[in-house]
């Protein structure tokens, strides 16, 4: 059990939060008055009340807001618990979407002490059931829903589409046929192929956002732009070759060219990073022939399902 200490928000972006008693929250939108809220998911920003009690210990004066944060929060290490984790404060519930994020540009608060807690400490979460919360109420934690489906993010890599000068149609293709098989895709960008872009998107949405599926689509080729499996492969911690195999098996069959697909399968901790070619007929064969043992697979990776042979 928690208990609310702060609630902060900002009328407008870039703008100081600063403390209210009491807070409406909407379902998908986050804290009635506060600019951060809207249709995504850091809707509401939280930060544990220990740790900014240890570090005013290091000689920080910070009042609550200071790191930017709407609820402080006793009794709960946030950045312990898994994304997906709920919290529940009178009607009101939140479902924690992201761990941590990238600090681009330092704060005051950097500046003068070195360091900032929020990057690392803080977690961000949507409003699944709205209602008011005030300072003092108690919060609990729920576990994550049981039947909360796998989390997909979906990255295009293209020069061109990143510019506007080509339309994606492999990302939304890759989109339709994961949703249509009752996946979650909660995010789905378009970036270049920039190697150090690509690797840490996937650690964000490996680390940050504990999604457990990552398509790529583009960038396995021959070309010294098409980079995308050698920043998959920085990222990994464990390699998962026989996706890769059995789709260039498969479009051996189609075409001979398939063996100039220089495409990767690993694991990012409990996070299946998957390259796919970037052609929206390519990728259409691809998804045909891992389709059918993907959730399996994510299954065994998650410790729901056994490994064992069938019969």
């Amino acid at each position: 059990m928690g208990k609310v200490k702060a609630i902060c928000i900002s009328e407008r972006r870039g703008t100081s939060k600063h403390c209210i008693d009491k807070a409406d929250l909407t379902k998908d939108w986050g804290i009635v008055g506060d600019a951060h809220g809207g249709n995504w998911h850091r809707q509401i920003s939280l930060l544990s009340f220990d740790k900014i009690e240890d570090f005013r210990k290091k000689g920080a004066e910070i009042d609550f807001g200071a790191f930017g944060e709407n609820l402080v929060v006793e009794g709960f290490d946030f950045r312990t618990l898994p994304v997906g984790t709920r919290f529940q404060s009178n009607d009101v519930v939140l479902e924690m979407t992201q761990i941590g994020k990238e600090c681009h540009t330092h704060c005051q608060i950097y500046h003068k002490m070195g360091d900032c807690i929020m990057p690392r400490e803080g977690v961000f979460a949507k409003v699944v059931a709205e209602g008011t919360i005030s300072v003092g109420d108690d919060m609990k934690m729920l576990e994550p829903r049981e039947d909360r489906p796998f989390q997909v993010a979906v990255i295009t890599l293209s020069d061109k589409g990143f510019k506007g000068e080509r339309e994606d149609k492999s990302g939304p293709l890759l989109v339709s046929i994961l949703e249509e098989q009752g996946y979650e895709v909660v995010e789905s960008v378009i970036l270049p192929d920039v190697q150090s872009r690509i690797e840490k998107e996937l650690i964000r949405l490996s680390d940050g956002r504990q999604v457990d599926l990552i398509l790529t689509t583009g960038g396995t080729g021959l070309s010294l732009r098409d980079v995308t499996p050698e920043a998959t492969l920085a990222v990994a911690t464990r390699n998962v070759p026989g996706i890769s195999e059995a789709i260039r098996a498969y479009s051996m069959e189609i075409t001979k060219r398939a063996m100039l697909s220089r495409g990767a399968s690993v694991l990012r901790n409990h996070t299946l990073i998957i390259n796919l070619p970037g052609s929206p007929k390519a990728v259409k064969e691809s998804m045909d022939v891992i389709l059918s043992e993907l959730e399996h697979g994510l299954k065994i990776l998650k410790g729901s399902a056994s490994e064992c042979a069938r019969q």
